[in-house]
């Protein structure tokens, strides 16, 4: 979410806002090992910090898309289907029209954010990490729209989208987390803002959703403000990174934000996600999940998959390219 927020003490059905952050880059890592998803495809085990409850009989599918909310129509001269954005049926794809693979032997990680399952696991995400010289909790459980689908859902379905798209552009991927389930939790930011690192990324992209008040929309995307001995090294590169995933986004027919500055970028140094990578990193909000028309696109498989995922990949193109 958009402000570092304390965490909230909510029940098992409440969801609350997030505050998406992350701690230092040089201590030990106080959690489980980094669990991920690589390019075969196949869950890398259980996120960190499990309580040894197994996963899910039937996890969330792929997309994450709610059915009983319509894609935009596809038909010729379709009117806007909300604030200042575009019907992606109406939009040109830059990534669409790329041949071969551009990303051969490019790495990327995707950070899906949130969990499903943390909000049944109050005691592991309160526990305080270190999110760039300050402590924050391990992680929150995420916003939700106001029919109930969780910003853990959608984050999980986009960095799936992406994932394939990226994929078949030759690129080898890792998700910070293996699938939207409610037996597991985390990871905690520290560890999601290593994964860069530990894999050895090119670059980085953290997804999530905002929840402000319903007058707001749009997406913004967050870089790393400069802060000496924690990101200084990537400051550069990440902001070239946000300006290329910017580019992608609103090539995909996203508008920007009409708040947090209303030109679609926010730089931050609360969010230890951020503060701990070593490599180019960037988070987006994609979209306010209390705003109507925001929360009907982000449920939609179509506009996760052709706009949300097309433009973070139109964006890595371009910065990886």
């Amino acid at each position: 979410m958009r402000r570092p927020l304390a965490l909230l003490l909510v029940t098992a059905s409440a969801l609350a806002i997030a505050a998406c952050s992350g701690g230092a880059k040089t201590s030990a890592d106080a959690q489980a090992a980094l669990s991920v998803t690589s390019t075969s495809g196949s869950a890398g085990g259980v996120a960190a910090g499990g309580t040894g409850a197994s996963p899910l009989a039937s996890d969330a599918a792929a997309s994450g898309g709610d059915a009983s909310h319509a894609a935009p129509s596809s038909a010729a001269g379709a009117g806007s289907t909300g604030p200042g954005s575009t019907d992606p049926s109406t939009v040109a794809s830059p990534a669409g029209s790329i041949s071969g693979r551009p990303l051969a032997g490019k790495v990327i990680v995707l950070d899906p954010g949130h969990q499903y399952g943390s909000q049944f696991h109050l005691r592991q995400i309160n526990k305080k990490v270190d999110a760039g010289g300050f402590k924050k909790a391990c992680n929150t459980t995420g916003t939700a729209t106001d029919s109930g689908y969780p910003e853990s859902a959608f984050t999980m379905a986009v960095a799936n989208y992406t994932k394939k798209k990226l994929e078949a552009l030759g690129a080898k991927v890792y998700l910070t987390r293996p699938r939207e389930s409610s037996s597991l939790w985390g990871p905690c930011i520290d560890a999601r803002g290593r994964a860069g690192g530990k894999y050895n990324a090119d670059a980085v992209v953290s997804i999530h959703g905002d929840g402000e008040p319903a007058g707001l929309h749009g997406f913004f995307v967050i870089r790393p403000a400069l802060k000496m001995g924690w990101t200084d090294d990537i400051f550069a590169s990440s902001k070239k990174l946000a300006t290329a995933i910017h580019s992608g986004l609103r090539a995909a027919g996203l508008a920007n934000a009409n708040y947090v500055g209303g030109d679609g970028y926010d730089v931050r140094g609360d969010l230890g996600t951020l503060n701990w990578e070593s490599k180019p990193v960037v988070m987006i909000e994609m979209g306010n999940m209390r705003n109507g028309t925001d929360a009907q696109h982000m449920k939609a498989a179509r506009w996760q998959r052709d706009v949300y995922a097309q433009g973070i990949v139109n964006g890595l193109v371009t910065f990886l390219g």
